[in-house]
């Protein structure tokens, strides 16, 4: 029996790989994207790195390129120029979305990039309104608030977004687990409000993994792949899965603007995702671990953890929650999250300190919340670090308040 015959090119084998019956998670995250690399003899996906392409045929490349323009949909062939595609970040992109069951996914050079372009998108139709719930991450919120893409928001809860909604708005915005409350919402609930108005789902923290919001009804998932699908502190990276049609768009306005995701990026993040669900649920148990011990230990006030459970855990402190910063030692203080090392930070002062004091501490992210990353530490090494920094933050806080008697 004669063989199928090969595709034209092997981009197309990347972007359009043959449809087969559903995989386990587990088992889409090592092999998704990587489907025809046997075919071409490969084991470790290539690394292409150019940045534009032969092409002998330039009426042949014009018709492709007005194609282009007009519906943004993927070159058929060869590449054309790394800012419109790139087979390495092809797979990427491929990937994660059949990680989150979406047709299509959009990388960029980061997920404030990712963001910028969904507002872009639906702002070049004439819908500039958006809905949103806090909190969020603070440079959303911010790029939100602060109107910088000619868009204006309305900040409401779940409850309220219906009776938000206005004839120009265009998308609505949620963050479950929010950063860094890790406060939930209902997404297929929310979805039912927004009617016909697109549910973009920022998750981030919770990754396909723990839940997958296109299945609940979210036209829109975005990722900052920074973190999670990373994996390892090394690599920038955002992505939006979403259905073609709005991929389309996304891919022109990525064009336009250039904020492209580079292809070693992308082979990165690629790798990162085929340890993804190993990484999360090693690094969640833990985290339920350390909840247990936070939530009876007196020197801690409250602690938040989402009920779909995660790798990020927020709790506030009595004591001085700078001193627990700096009392650390295996414990990394910085901004950033989901590498395979903990990581605790300050939100008021550092990823939310962007967003107004009152609007802030309206949304839950008090002035003693700490927000802790956890990688992939022993547990007790890690409580043990914590024990000793919460113990700083309770004496600093004990000689403050002799201070103030005295």
């Amino acid at each position: 029996m004669d063989s199928a015959p090969a595709s034209t090119h092997a981009y197309d084998d990347v972007r359009r790989p043959a449809s087969r019956a559903p995989r386990a998670l587990a088992t889409e995250a090592v092999h998704a994207g990587r489907d025809d690399l046997a075919r071409q003899g490969l084991h470790a996906p290539p690394i292409d790195l150019s940045t534009t392409y032969p092409s002998y045929d330039s009426r042949a490349e014009a018709a492709r390129i007005d194609a282009f323009a007009a519906m943004g949909a993927e070159p058929e062939g060869p590449p054309v120029y790394g800012r419109l595609g790139n087979p390495t970040v092809a797979r990427f992109e491929t990937a994660l979305a059949r990680l989150e069951g979406t047709d299509s996914a959009v990388a960029f050079a980061s997920g404030m990039a990712a963001l910028s372009a969904v507002l872009l998108a639906r702002a070049s139709t004439g819908l500039r309104h958006v809905v949103a719930v806090r909190p969020l991450y603070g440079c959303s919120d911010h790029l939100l608030t602060a109107g910088l893409l000619g868009s204006e928001v309305t900040w409401t809860d779940p409850a309220g977004i219906a009776d938000a909604l206005r004839p120009d708005t265009g998308l609505v915005m949620v963050e479950t687990p929010a950063n860094p409350t890790l406060a939930e919402v209902d997404l297929r609930a929310v979805a039912h409000a927004c009617g016909s108005v697109p549910l973009l789902a920022d998750n981030t923290f919770a990754t396909p993994v723990l839940q997958r919001p296109a299945e609940q009804g979210a036209r829109l998932v975005l990722h900052s792949a920074t973190k999670y699908l990373g994996g390892h502190g090394d690599v920038l990276g955002g992505v939006v899965a979403c259905d073609e049609e709005f991929a389309g768009r996304l891919r022109q306005i990525r064009f336009a603007t250039g904020g492209v995701l580079h292809p070693l990026a992308g082979y990165l993040l690629l790798r990162g995702l085929s340890t993804l669900p190993v990484r999360v649920r090693a690094a969640s148990a833990t985290a339920a671990g350390l909840v247990r011990r936070l939530a009876a230990d007196p020197r801690v006030a409250r602690v938040h953890y989402p009920r779909i459970g995660g790798a990020m855990i927020a709790f506030e402190v009595h004591g001085d929650p700078h001193e627990v910063i700096a009392g650390v030692r295996l414990i990394t203080p910085a901004v950033s999250l989901g590498s395979v090392d903990t990581l605790i930070q300050h939100p008021a002062s550092i990823s939310h300190r962007i967003v107004e004091a009152q609007e802030r501490r309206g949304a839950g992210v008090s002035d003693r919340l700490l927000r802790l990353s956890v990688g992939l530490e022993d547990v007790e090494d890690l409580w043990d670090d914590l024990r000793g920094a919460l113990g700083a933050g309770a004496t600093a806080a004990l000689s403050e308040r002799g201070a103030a008697v005295g």
